[in-house]
């Protein structure tokens, strides 16, 4: 273990790459900063794999190289991913409606939905606010699901993409559900972390596994300013409002914060996946590689080439930005400028991975620290770090 400013600070780092991990030693440097890990593989070989700081909130727990993060909508990627595993076997069309697999789906006219509206947020179906009566409506992954299959569209579907903050993640596992019978948790495990030999990519945990619940990380500063901000009435406004609907459940700040720590184990796989940094970066080093990863094959490289072209274009109706989405996944953003090429998920709290084709990356960073600034999708540390990582490369290239 290597002691930084006295803060917890170990893991290995290829010379190249000293800067980047001397960046991310710099986010957890203070007594209460919380901890977190990063990963960056190239070409599928760890050049960075680092963690610092503490995993509990007296910061008395260091963290370790297994710890998880309740990662938010980082969780998006990975759902998607199991959903590419199905259409590469055959058991989805991404291209055919939702309903000709999940009939439910077609009621309130959603019948022409497709698979590719959902992946891509052009479902209309991003009210998560008026979708719910209560709070813990949201911890019952089967009504959820049963209520976006009856709800009605708030916006024309498949014409704009209106970030589906909270509930993509039920959509794909209303349609996963439907051609396997499983739960979303389980395809997580039998379609992802089982080939790929992962310890550290679960959705949520189940209440009786004691040792997987025991290494995710208490969460520091939940519910910071974009829960009080969207459920103000500064939600009246046409604009916020519409990221009101995507992204507030009255009280849900409270469900993260209670000690029984029900949003832990529930399943909601646009937002709580618990995952290390090291499981999410070989995940999407998988696809920076064509789908497969010394010698584990995960996808087709067709499969993959499908999943991650640029599908909308257009300015998001909820964030507002041009997200550039593929087929669950977007573009992935850095302080430097964004690469064509590279494309991933990232996460309220500042949670991020991201795999580029061209340069063979794969990225991951989870934390339990909300940073200053947390917007739905991370945060500006995750980019600084992403563009000290293009430097590296750059320099190695060089």
């Amino acid at each position: 273990m290597r002691e930084g400013c006295g803060i917890n600070f170990d893991g290995d780092v290829q010379p190249a790459f000293l800067d980047v991990a001397e960046q991310f030693r710099r986010l957890f440097r203070r007594p209460g900063s919380g901890g977190g890990a990063l990963t960056v593989l190239l070409d599928g070989e760890p050049v960075v794999d680092v963690w610092a700081g503490t995993r509990d909130l007296d910061g008395d727990e260091p963290w370790q190289r297994d710890t998880m993060a309740l990662s938010f909508s980082t969780t998006k990627g990975v759902a998607a991913t199991v959903l590419h595993r199905l259409a590469d076997r055959g058991l989805l069309d991404v291209h055919a409606p939702v309903a000709e697999y999940w009939p439910a789906f077609a009621a309130n006219g959603k019948q022409d939905v497709t698979v590719t509206d959902l992946l891509t947020h052009r479902a209309g179906l991003h009210d998560v606010r008026h979708l719910v009566n209560r709070p813990t409506d949201v911890l019952d992954h089967h009504l959820m699901e049963e209520l976006l299959a009856a709800a009605a569209p708030s916006m024309t579907p498949g014409r704009h993409s209106a970030y589906h903050g909270f509930t993509f993640g039920w959509l794909a596992s209303g349609l996963a559900r439907a051609v396997t019978g499983q739960d979303m948790r389980d395809l997580f495990r039998t379609e992802l972390a089982e080939p790929l030999g992962l310890d550290g990519l679960h959705l949520g945990v189940a209440e009786d596994d004691e040792a997987t619940d025991a290494r995710v990380a208490a969460l520091h500063d939940h519910g910071l300013g974009l829960a009080s901000l969207l459920g103000s009435r500064l939600s009246l406004v046409p604009a916020v409002g519409r990221v009101a609907d995507a992204l507030y459940v009255e009280d849900f700040d409270q469900l993260l914060a209670e000690p029984a720590r029900p949003a832990v184990h529930a399943q909601m796989p646009a937002v709580n996946g618990c995952f290390t940094a090291r499981s999410l970066a070989t995940l999407y080093a998988t696809l920076a590689n064509g789908g497969s990863l010394h010698g584990v094959r995960l996808l087709d490289a067709a499969t993959v080439q499908r999943a991650v072209r640029r599908v909308v274009k257009d300015r998001d109706a909820v964030l507002g930005i041009r997200m550039h989405w593929r087929l669950g996944y977007h573009q992935a953003f850095t302080a430097t400028g964004a690469s064509r090429t590279a494309f991933g998920h990232y996460g309220y709290g500042g949670s991020g991975a991201w795999a580029d084709p061209m340069s063979g990356l794969a990225v991951a960073f989870v934390t339990n620290r909300l940073g200053s600034g947390t917007t739905p999708i991370a945060d500006s540390r995750l980019l600084r770090l992403n563009g000290r990582i293009h430097e590296a490369v750059g320099r190695l290239a060089a």
